[in-house]
């Protein structure tokens, strides 16, 4: 497309497209209230239904952000979709019609609008039409369409003048709602909308009965006096390679921002911004009834604080306050912007053949997750962003993928980003399954038709437009990419890549499809990205993949307390291999762990096997980092978990629950993504050092042990080493003795890294099967007795410290969970310094644990079982 026709259909919708941060000051959320019915029950039309004196008594709550399922389920009209096979209880729109899911949504509000006030609504996300009505009046000249274009009204002069309001708002589904076939995506063709993909059911996932229908994103009131703000864009330019201590050289604050004046009149006044104590100004006038950027002259910025990836420094964000003052005087409109300082570079490295991300000008490592969303039926809350982002902090990676299928997160999911130092590698709407890569017999269109999708290009490329300009200034925003495992078709493809992004950022890599040879160059053949499925542990080691893998992983089956919380009891019966698994587990898409449950004894019952099955889930995802970490620079940039959470109760790809309760994936990521990090290699026994930090080691010492089966140590080496930046290195090569210790029933294999204060900086816990690959010693161990003691630190924080006994064996695989006392559930989300820990004959170790308890009078207790420590309680002090 060509970009004068491209600015044309741009002009005719701008002014429904503009929407402040987050940070303004003088706004407030239409966030409960609402009332909601079914078109079917409701003859008047939006002109009379919007009037206040419209008797709406008998209409349902509707929660709002939300969606026409969320608000059925919140009046118990449905069951909870995400327990058992309720899903398939709930009618799917394919079968229903577009109707059934048809709402109007009613809100009464009190505002007016005073002298020289500027009062705006802004919709932050519709799915996927609808027509919107104030006070008998009708806002949207046309039928608003794309479940991720913004809108925003000037409502000065349709508010009633008592104050007393009513909005009134249809939202239509997306049409077409496709078949949910069991296709990725069904039948492809909800990728005609504009729209998500995964609501027509996935590998991950059933479909979402209503296609989330409703108006699933915030809305706003705003109130401005003559001009408003929008759209600001923040730039900070970072040259030369930087460390996160010391004071640093200048950093360069480019900024601008867009001044709307919707009077009839021009407006002449400044328009400025403070940061860190300093002002930058500019005098400007604004025409009648336009919109126009001011561009600020560059900053200098002088000794500022960096912003850094999870694991290479501190996570510094400063509050840039926008003003614009009429007359020079006068507060019009203002607003604050949370900037990052930090630069991003994306060289080529010809040695591994794939693009490396740089931040201030050191090399990162990547080590990523893949994201689907929040909450599946778009439930989207501060505090379970917070909660998800910290989780991948803690598993120490520093990159989450946000997969095409879903959408474009949002600002409060980047502002968890920002906090914790997760960069973003954001996709746009596209998927290879939906959108014609591949032949596919669940598709209702051929691949040269889906090949199009969607139907409507230009509405796309506006609300790519929106989307980039309403996520852009965070900080943790790294990479755009054009959809999974497909690019755009041509005509949204290259003026997204040639024209948009660089006109509307300009800062960021746009990587054109999520497995691209521009990103990762594929020598292998095949789709660029994978494996899936449980690997042996040798292969993470031995076998090179993609230098850039996109997605990798499988496996996230919880423990039996996790199963517990969406399988009916008549369902809670343990897979056998190969093909005995109960419809429950199907219906929720279950990944076998087919042969590598039994080395460590065939499971008893349920419970034993979920158990059995976080053996595995720790060893697949510490040995998946450890791998890619020990080929660094040399074979891989960086990997990209498929995947770390799940949006909907699955089980597969997750670290964590829909809950927010860890499994044992978690803590061996944890251990095995370690900023500097010490471990073995199972295929020639090397003991490796990778150091993803700035920063040089020296004087370390290396420790190496190991434990047989009763808890006595054999001491195979010790001595001091060291390590450069952003590296890994080889040590000691211990294959044969090692080989011969596990022979008979297996070795535990300790190694630690401590400082010259004898302080541990790294440690790793190995247990090690016999000759045959079977863990025999494991089911011939003693039980191990350990002692607990807790004590709060400060309010939702707490210290627990365990020790073994000397003359003991080790006491293997723990897992700590916080209870509440009466109910001796979990208490969710809960995080743990460390979790699934093994302690050694006369070892003590120190774990931290948090939870806040939002004015619940909960008194929680500590459990503490493992594999062979039998579960007890700990009053917490």
């Amino acid at each position: 497309m060509k970009r004068a026709l491209h600015t044309k259909l741009l002009v005719t919708i701008v002014s429904i497209c503009i929407f402040p941060v987050a940070g303004a000051q003088n706004l407030y959320e239409l966030n409960s209230g609402w009332k909601c019915k079914n078109i079917s029950e409701v003859k008047a039309e939006g002109t009379a239904l919007s009037l206040p004196s419209y008797p709406t008594t008998d209409w349902m709550p509707a929660r709002v952000p939300g969606t026409v399922l969320t608000t059925l389920l919140d009046n118990k009209q449905v069951p909870d979709p995400f327990y058992g096979l309720n899903n398939e209880k709930i009618p799917d729109i394919y079968t229903t019609g577009a109707a059934r899911y048809t709402y109007w949504f009613v809100k009464d509000f009190k505002e007016k609008a005073l002298t020289d006030e500027q009062v705006w609504l802004h919709l932050r996300g519709v799915n996927y039409r609808c027509e919107i009505y104030l006070n008998g009046k009708k806002l949207n000249a046309a039928t608003h369409a794309g479940m991720f274009l913004r809108q925003v009204y000037n409502i000065s002069h349709y508010l009633a003048a008592d104050g007393n309001n009513r909005l009134a708002v249809i939202v239509y589904p997306p049409d077409p709602a496709g078949n949910p076939n069991g296709g990725q995506g069904g039948d492809g063709t909800i990728a005609r909308n504009i729209s998500h993909q995964y609501v027509a059911g996935w590998d991950w996932i059933q479909p979402i009965r209503d296609r989330n229908t409703g108006i699933w994103d915030k809305v706003y009131i705003e109130k401005t006096h003559a001009i408003r703000l929008a759209n600001p864009h923040i730039v900070t330019r970072v040259s030369g390679k930087r460390y996160p201590e010391g004071e640093q050289a200048p950093a360069i604050i480019k900024a601008s921002v867009e001044l709307v004046n919707p009077t009839s009149t021009s407006i002449t006044g400044v328009v400025q911004y403070m940061l860190d104590g300093n002002k930058v100004s500019k005098k400007i006038t604004i025409p009648p009834s336009a919109t126009i950027t001011a561009i600020f002259p560059d900053y200098t910025f002088k000794d500022p604080k960096l912003w850094w990836p999870n694991g290479y420094g501190d996570q510094y964000i400063y509050t840039l306050k926008l003003q614009f003052l009429t007359d020079g005087k006068s507060l019009s409109d203002d607003e604050n912007v949370f900037v990052g300082v930090r630069e991003i570079q994306t060289p080529w490295n010809e040695n591994t053949r794939s693009r490396q991300i740089m931040v201030n000008g050191q090399p990162i490592f990547i080590k990523g997750g893949n994201w689907i969303i929040s909450d599946a039926m778009l439930r989207f809350t501060d505090a379970r962003y917070d909660a998800e982002v910290r989780f991948h902090r803690d598993m120490n990676l520093n990159l989450i993928r946000v997969w095409g299928g879903a959408l474009i997160e949002r600002p409060e999911f980047y502002q968890a980003c920002d906090k914790y130092g997760l960069l973003v590698m954001q996709d746009f709407w596209m998927s290879g399954d939906c959108n014609g890569r591949w032949v596919d017999p669940k598709k209702k269109e051929d691949q040269w038709t889906r090949r199009r999708y969607p139907d409507d290009h230009a509405l796309f490329l506006i609300s790519a437009e929106d989307q980039i300009k309403m996520i852009r200034n965070h900080a943790s925003l790294g990479i755009w990419c054009g959809g999974n495992e497909i690019t755009p078709p041509e005509d949204i493809l290259t003026p997204l890549r040639d024209d948009i992004l660089p006109v509307l950022d300009g800062t960021r890599w746009f990587v054109e499809y999520s497995n691209s040879d521009s990103m990762s160059f594929n020598a292998f053949g095949g789709n660029g990205d994978g494996p899936y499925g449980i690997q042996p542990i040798e292969y993470f080691w031995e076998h090179r993949t993609f230098p850039f893998n996109s997605e990798i992983g499988s496996v996230g089956t919880g423990d039996y307390e996790s199963l517990t919380r969406f399988i009916p009891q008549d369902h809670l019966v343990a897979p056998s291999y190969p093909d005995k698994v109960d419809p429950v587990w199907e219906y929720h898409k279950y990944i076998g762990y087919n042969q590598y449950i039994a080395p460590y004894g065939e499971p008893k019952d349920l419970k034993d096997f979920a158990a059995k099955a976080q053996f595995v889930n720790y060893d697949q995802y510490r040995a998946l980092m450890e791998g890619y970490s020990a080929h660094m620079w040399e074979w891989y940039t960086g990997a990209i978990i498929w995947k770390t959470q799940n949006p909907w109760t699955a089980l597969r790809g997750q670290m964590y629950d829909y809950y927010l309760d860890p499994n044992a994936c978690l803590y061996g990521l944890k251990h095995g993504s370690e900023p500097l990090h010490i471990m073995y290699n199972p295929t020639d026994g090397m003991v490796m050092v990778a150091n993803h930090t700035v920063h040089a080691y020296r004087d370390l010492m290396l420790v190496i042990k190991t434990y047989d089966m009763n808890g006595k140590d054999s001491l195979l080496s010790q001595v001091f080493v060291g390590v450069e930046p952003t590296t890994s290195k080889k040590f000691l090569a211990l294959k044969s003795i090692v080989s011969a210790l596990r022979k008979e029933k297996g070795v535990f294999l300790s190694l630690q890294l401590l400082d010259l204060n004898k302080q541990i900086l790294s440690e790793n816990f190995y247990w090690l099967p016999d000759a045959n690959g079977i863990y025999t010693g494991l089911n011939q161990m003693k039980t191990a007795q350990i002692q607990a003691e807790a004590k709060w630190l400060s309010e939702g924080k707490i210290e627990l410290k365990l020790s073994n006994f000397s003359s003991g064996p080790v006491a293997f695989f723990n897992r700590i969970s916080l209870i509440d006392s009466k109910t001796r559930k979990r208490l969710l989300p809960t995080f743990y310094s460390d979790n699934y820990i093994s302690l050694t004959p006369g070892a003590q170790k120190t774990i931290y644990l948090e939870y806040r308890s939002e004015g619940e009078k909960i008194i929680p207790l500590v459990s503490i079982s493992g594999w062979n420590v039998g579960e007890f309680f700990e009053e917490i002090k």
